[in-house]
């Protein structure tokens, strides 16, 4: 039988890959920045597979289970892991925040949000107005 954290640890990288194409493929910087999430999603979910490897349980012990905390039988699940992936969650939330508030503001000046479209008002906006006229 297959090793079931193997198994997930394939679906997470192929999540993690989805997030990654649809970054590169798509044009509308709507569906960028919700590849972007994906892409996130998969990269915390494989924190989250690797830090439950050691264990499932709570390091937070009370006095009964202290004392059986010495039997080397029990696997304890290892905190610094999981501090760093609330700490991604996080900063990820907070970077989607800001992206999506950015594309609510570039839809003002092109509701469809291509990029190419945008590419196109940046080179518009560079050229100098008075670059084709002689003095």
């Amino acid at each position: 039988m297959p090793d079931p954290f193997r198994l997930l640890e394939v679906l997470v990288l192929l999540t993690a890959l989805v997030g990654f194409l649809g970054l590169i493929w798509r044009q509308n910087l709507f569906l960028r920045a919700l590849a972007l999430d994906v892409m996130g999603t998969g990269a915390i979910s494989l924190f989250v597979l690797v830090a439950s490897r050691s264990g499932l349980r709570t390091p937070i012990l009370d006095r009964d289970e202290l004392i059986r905390a010495a039997s080397p039988d029990l696997a304890w699940a290892d905190p610094i892991p999981q501090a760093v992936i609330l700490t991604a969650i996080v900063i990820g939330l907070s970077i989607q925040a800001l992206l999506l508030v950015t594309i609510a503001r570039l839809s003002r000046l092109d509701p469809l949000l291509e990029t190419t479209s945008f590419e196109r008002l940046l080179l518009e906006s560079s050229v100098p107005a008075s670059s084709g006229r002689r003095s």
